[in-house]
């Protein structure tokens, strides 16, 4: 008897119907600086401008939320510490083990608004 050939077929993808790589910060720059028709200077110092905006809110002083007007809200929340636990069960490991404790800490939360939602 004669064997026949098998031939494997490979499906080859292509990257560029795939994979969409992620904007860089030059070049979100230069289309932010191409579509307003400001250089790329004005529109760094807008950006500078808006963290330091966005530090004073968030600080301790300030109210604690920053609005970018139709896109997020930026809110700072207070974690809570977290006492540590002596013999605490783990059932994947299946045994005991002690929890350290947690300071507390400040986090960052960002909400889209509707705006933004509805883009998506």
């Amino acid at each position: 008897m004669a064997k026949k050939k098998t031939t494997k077929k490979t499906a080859k993808k292509s990257a560029k119907t795939t994979e969409v790589k992620p904007r860089t910060k030059t070049q979100i720059m230069s289309d932010i600086s191409n579509d307003t028709g400001l250089t790329r200077k004005e529109v760094a110092s807008v950006f500078d401008c808006m963290s330091k905006m966005i530090k004073k809110d968030l600080g301790t002083r300030g109210p604690g939320v920053f609005t970018v007007p139709g896109l997020m809200k930026v809110k700072k929340k207070i974690v809570k510490r977290r006492p540590a636990r002596k013999n605490v069960y783990l059932p994947l490991l299946k045994e005991y083990r002690d929890i350290p404790a947690k300071p507390a800490r400040k986090a960052v939360k960002v909400t889209p608004l509707k705006a933004l939602k509805e883009m998506v």
